[in-house]
């Protein structure tokens, strides 16, 4: 989500140390990845409203060969194409399809992790998939507004 493997490592530096500087808060019994990926949450919040970390692109050769992908150019390639599209999504909908898919979360655990109702997150993420669709489908996405009097 961040862009930046580097910005990346320290977000998760700062989770653990937050985690371990709070371990009495954590209720034993409660999912412990849950409340972690809150934590980070929060702390990446935290991080724009003060203007945080500025990502750069994986783009460079140094970034682009650290990747763990099959050695083949096509799918380099297609990684790249992926991340360039993840992108172009809004912060909203990367970060839920993220969770999502990737993070393989529940929509429960999402929206109860983002303080936000379970409807927002299947919404966003439907948005979200439909304009990864559109962007690595190369297509212009267009509005469908319709004149309403």
């Amino acid at each position: 989500m961040l862009g930046d493997r580097a910005a990346a490592d320290d977000l998760v530096q700062d989770t653990l140390e937050r985690a371990w500087s709070r371990i009495a808060q954590w209720r034993p019994g409660s999912d412990l990845r849950a409340w972690l990926f809150g934590i980070m949450h929060n702390l990446r919040v935290d991080q724009l409203r003060r203007g945080g970390l500025a990502t750069t692109s994986l783009d460079d050769e140094d970034e682009a060969a650290a990747v763990p992908v099959r050695p083949t150019q096509t799918d380099l390639l297609e990684v790249m194409d992926l991340e360039s599209a993840l992108r172009q999504l809004p912060d909203e909908q990367r970060e839920i399809l993220l969770l999502v898919a990737l993070e393989e979360m529940s929509y429960t655990d999402t929206a109860a992790l983002l303080g936000i109702p379970i409807g927002t997150v299947m919404s966003r993420l439907s948005r979200g998939r439909e304009r990864l669709r559109v962007v690595m489908d190369g297509r212009q996405q267009t509005a469908n507004l319709r004149v309403v009097r």
